[in-house]
């Protein structure tokens, strides 16, 4: 077979496969996995990591559990796919009734997509198509700076400007954006920031000589992959109130934020709001497999409730609601009743391992529910192409970790699998990582 390969020629990568977010040239060659079970991965070579961050934070109960795994293969024996228009079945039918019950509020009406940049495409398509559906023309989005929403092209344009889309900018569409006010343990600023940023977005929303507002976009308490940066419960309150009484939808994107990641089932749910849309993946099916869901509140369905052609939302993919998927999503929040306790808890002990840094190697200590994080200082300007994080990368495996760090930003975001011995290994570790690589 002419071009065909089997595997890595020379010990490098594999020569078929094109990794993501990796340079290419001269990059090192990927580690092999050859099983997971609970908060561990195996490794080709005999050893085994904990993961530190649930795979890119979508293994919450960790791996190959029996439960997520058992469901799939009985739905699998049943039905694996059919198209899911004119079409229904169960899994899809009780996955959206059991969000809906979860969730808070009239958000109620679920639609199925694959992946969480796509349900951010959903959620930016029904806001601008719910204004066009009664009448109004509202052109504009409004995001925050250092935010990411994914690497589809609405996606791209609501996150924050970075060179990594660059290259695409003038393929994105026009997104106005505001500050995010980010804080961390110790920060005697945070609601002057707060009160600064709401109050531009007030001016904003009420300014008739601009053009009007379609939605506001938000990582709720956290901003992933802009650094792990969190804001208080009390700026996304005031950020739905102040929607509200404008009368623009708010987008939640908790496609990270959602299943337990803030200490509360959802980042909305412990801020006491609820949104006119929010946006989940990731967590979802427990990291089995990929599935998203948009999930729209009784106000935004109702307008596209019409027998007008021009008023459906015309949009899905062939593999909507997947069977296998719901399946997968189903075990999973059972498995979250059960994983409350964890979830609830984890934070005081990020919290307590927070307190055990040495000040002068690291700074801005913050965490929010499972999600704890802190910045190694650096001779550099930090951010994500500081070069400590590859030193960090580089020792992180020799401590026994999987941990990927967001340039001179260390963060956990582990399963709640994680065991006590683990979850100390995971401490110890990482404490010596910092003072072997900031000490250097």
């Amino acid at each position: 077979m002419s071009g065909a390969a089997t595997g890595p020629t020379g010990g490098g990568p594999h020569p078929n496969v094109w990794f993501p977010f990796t340079t290419i040239a001269g990059m090192a060659t990927p580690l092999k996995v050859v099983g997971g079970r609970g908060s561990r991965i195996f490794l080709e070579d005999g050893r085994s990591l904990i993961d530190c961050i649930s795979s890119w934070w979508v293994n919450l109960h960790g791996h190959a559990h029996p439960h997520i795994a058992e469901a799939i293969g009985r739905q699998a024996l049943e039905l694996e796919h059919v198209i899911f228009a004119g079409f229904t079945h169960e899994p899809a039918e009780r996955l959206a009734a059991a969000l809906s019950l979860a969730l808070p509020g009239t958000l109620e009406r679920v639609f199925y997509s694959d992946d969480g940049s796509t349900s951010v495409e959903v959620a930016l398509k029904i806001a601008y198509q719910y204004w066009a559906n009664v009448d109004e023309r509202r052109p504009v989005f409004l995001a925050f700076d250092g935010a990411y929403h994914g690497d589809t092209f609405g996606a791209m344009s609501v996150g924050g400007e970075s060179p990594f889309t660059g290259v695409f900018d003038e393929l994105l569409f026009s997104v106005e954006r505001l500050p995010f006010p980010d804080t961390w343990i110790g920060d005697d600023g945070a609601e002057g920031r707060e009160a600064e940023v709401l109050e531009r977005l007030r001016t904003r929303l009420a300014d008739d000589s601009l053009p009007a507002v379609a939605g506001v976009i938000a990582e709720p308490l956290i901003q992933g992959a802009g650094g792990m940066r969190m804001c208080r419960d009390d700026f996304l309150r005031g950020l739905r109130r102040i929607t509200e009484e404008a009368g623009t939808l708010l987008i939640l994107d908790e496609v990270m934020t959602g299943f337990g990641r803030t200490g509360a089932r959802f980042a909305c749910e412990r801020a006491g709001v609820e949104p006119d849309l929010i946006c989940l993946s990731k967590g979802l099916t427990g990291g089995f497999l990929p599935l998203a869901v948009t999930v729209a509140s009784r106000r935004v369905y109702e307008a596209f409730v019409s027998g007008d052609a021009m008023k459906t939302f015309w949009h899905g993919h062939s593999y909507t609601a997947n069977p296998l998927g719901c399946a997968a999503a189903l075990a999973s929040l059972e498995l979250l009743g059960e994983a409350e306790p964890v979830f609830s808890n984890m934070e005081a002990h990020h919290r307590a391992f927070l307190d055990r840094l040495d000040p002068k190697l690291t700074e801005r200590p913050r965490v929010t529910g499972t999600v704890a994080a802190f910045d190694v200082r650096t001779e550099g300007a930090g951010g994500y192409f500081d070069r400590v994080g590859d030193a960090i990368k580089r020792r992180t495996l020799d401590k026994g970790l999987l941990i990927r760090p967001l340039g001179n930003t260390i963060y956990f975001m582990p399963p709640y699998s994680l065991t006590e011995e683990e979850r100390e290994a995971m401490y110890a570790g990482t404490l010596e990582l910092v003072a072997e690589v900031a000490g250097s």
